[in-house]
This record gives structure tokens, sequence and C-alpha cells, in this order.
């Protein structure tokens, strides 16, 4: 199996530390829900407001490139 692809190098403490893909984008998931959870539970907005949301991105991001 081959080592997984490092996507950025940190520096800590004068320790060089590599940091995968998987892990950047797990870490980018966990902020993201806890982002989604505070504003909801600030009621700033709702989850029905979210999925609303989340499917016009969609379909402005993911539309065929034969439409227009």
């Amino acid at each position: 199996m081959s080592e997984p692809k490092v996507a950025l190098k940190m520096v800590i403490d004068g320790k060089e530390r590599n940091v995968t893909y998987e892990e950047l984008a797990l870490s980018n998931n966990l902020a993201q829900e806890a982002l989604v959870r505070v504003l909801i539970e600030k009621k700033l907005f709702t989850p029905a407001e979210l999925m609303q949301m989340m499917e016009t991105v969609k379909k402005e991001r993911y539309r065929r490139f034969d439409e227009k």
C-alpha cells in the first residue's frame, strides 16, 4: 500500500508535521459541522434553511456543462 499523499507541511514548536489530504478533509468537516451547529443553536438559521441553501449551491455549482 502506498504512502498517503501529503497536503501540507506544518512546523509546530520546531517540529515538522505532514498533514495528509484525508486529515485535512476530516478537519475541515469537523470545523464545518461545529460552525453549523453553533449557528443553528443561535437561531441564525434553521436546519431546513440550511438544506434549502445547500440545494441552491448544488444547483449553481454542479449544473451540467450543457446547461446555461
